[in-house]
């Protein structure tokens, strides 16, 4: 069987062709799309554009037997439900429009957050969706017509090319309205946010027929990192994987139970359903890791993504240099977007190799906050002891994966096949037709932690600790 499956990200679109006979798992065609920034904290992209590249995409691979989509997760838009035309450009996940909107929101129900178990933070969907509404007169006005669609850009996509207007339950558990126990949209989240059931679409399971494309079934649609998650192998309770995106993400298999951390700033999540079970996990994210790494590019801290495979230097950190990769402000476990990215310990002396080692060493660090939150759970006590699985583009940097393990204090698994996106879509598809898929066979490299122990990994989490109070401190909500 031939399944073509289609990775739409937050910088680029890519369709990767699986050989379920071979194996074979190859990128027919990758295309980039711009990213407009109106305002401060303001982050769009072209609904139109985006849609495009998914159909060159699509036709750059051929026919399918199956298709399967992996998406951005909270990017959304509003669109009309007879022309199909986009009414607003996406609002992406990195977006914080609605940061103050969302503030007067602080006194709902406990039991609400519960319903969804998210924080209120304007990374997720709610709160945008909204502010369509109230901002923009065309969705108004199509609201007012009962001809408005809104959802996430897989909605839009399925909608537009598959005839399906619908989303999945990882895709929706990340929009702050869908009840993560029933996997249903939630009445009372819906009123909370302001936004119209009516105009919300269909949640179905993440494996099954949403449609066709070009006369092959749409098998699997699901959130970009929970179909990394699953194109690592990870099914047991336990099991857990980072991709080094345009943000840092990792995600723990937790199975059948909904995990709520308290206190650990960590999301229980669907990891992916089918028609007879939904399995879940737990999720941290940091908002900047890819994202720093193209802000140092524009600002000339850094020449190409080469330069930050090896430094000769010892660490920076150890030298007194600390960078927070807070642009988009703090993720899990802060949830502060006011944070503000920072160096610290910079003097006459310092280099533009020492800023770039600082850089990737702060992407490590944060990552390891999530992992730690994470590992503190007991109910994942199975966890420290296993390897983490990593994929994305940080992800070729020896630098940064040794110093990952270290800073981890655990060995950190990177494959020569970095496509785990594009391939947990893929493989959704393929059980949902009930296709046996050769395995993958590509090498792996297993990096163990080098540092000299404990001791020096909790001297660098301390001075990592006290750099992002400073810098939530510098917006004074510390």
């Amino acid at each position: 069987m031939r399944v073509v499956a289609i990775d739409q990200g937050t910088t680029s679109t890519r369709a990767l062709v699986l050989d379920t006979a071979t194996g074979a798992a190859d990128i027919a065609h990758i295309v980039r799309h711009a990213t407009f920034h109106p305002q401060a904290g303001w982050v769009e992209q072209d609904a139109a554009e985006l849609l495009a590249n998914v159909r060159a995409c699509l036709a750059a691979a051929g026919t399918a037997d199956a298709v399967a989509l992996a998406n951005q997760g909270e990017s959304c838009l509003a669109w009309d439900a007879v022309s199909g035309e986009p009414l607003s450009p996406v609002i992406v996940w990195q977006d914080n429009r609605t940061a103050a909107r969302l503030g007067g929101l602080a006194d709902a129900p406990p039991e609400i957050a519960r319903s969804s178990g998210l924080p209120l933070d304007a990374y997720f969907s709610a709160s945008k969706l909204a502010w369509l509404l109230d901002n923009v007169p065309a969705v108004g006005a199509a609201a007012r017509a009962g001809r408005l669609r809104l959802g996430t850009t897989d909605a839009f996509f399925l909608d537009r090319l598959a005839g399906s207007f619908s989303t999945d339950p990882t895709t929706a558990s990340r929009t702050s309205l869908m009840n993560l126990a029933t996997c249903a949209w939630d009445p009372e989240l819906c009123r909370l946010f302001g936004v119209p059931m009516a105009a919300l679409p269909q949640i179905r399971p993440s494996a099954g027929v949403r449609g066709r494309i070009a006369g092959a079934p749409v098998l699997a649609a699901l959130v970009d990192q929970q179909a990394s998650l699953y194109g690592h192998g990870c099914r047991m309770p336990g099991a857990a994987k980072i991709t080094f995106g345009t943000g840092a993400f990792a995600l723990a298999v937790t199975g059948g139970d909904i995990i709520r951390a308290k206190g650990e700033g960590l999301l229980p999540t669907v990891a992916w359903s089918t028609a007879s079970q939904t399995t879940y996990a737990l999720d941290g994210g940091v908002y900047d890791a890819g994202s720093a790494v193209e802000w140092a590019i524009r600002i000339g801290v850094l020449d190409e993504v080469s330069q930050l495979d090896r430094f000769d230097a010892p660490a920076a950190i150890d030298r007194g240099l600390v960078f927070v990769p807070a642009l988009s402000g703090l993720a899990c476990p802060h949830w502060d977007r006011t944070a503000a990215a920072m160096w610290l310990g910079m003097s006459g002396a310092t280099t533009r190799a020492d800023l770039r080692q600082a850089l990737v060493e702060g992407i490590a660090l944060r990552t390891a906050e999530v992992v730690a939150a994470i590992d503190r759970h007991v109910q994942l006590g199975v966890l420290p002891a296993q390897a983490i699985s990593i994929d994305g583009g940080l992800s070729r940097s020896g630098y940064f994966c040794r110093f990952l393990a270290d800073v981890l204090g655990r060995q950190v698994v990177r494959s020569a096949f970095s496509e785990r996106t594009a391939y947990g879509a893929a493989l959704l598809a393929a059980a949902a037709m009930g296709a046996e898929v050769v395995p993958l066979t590509a090498p792996e490299e297993t990096l163990a932690p080098t540092h000299a122990g404990a001791r020096k990994r909790e001297e660098r989490r301390a001075r990592f600790a006290e750099a992002v109070r400073r810098c939530r401190e510098w917006r004074g909500i510390a």
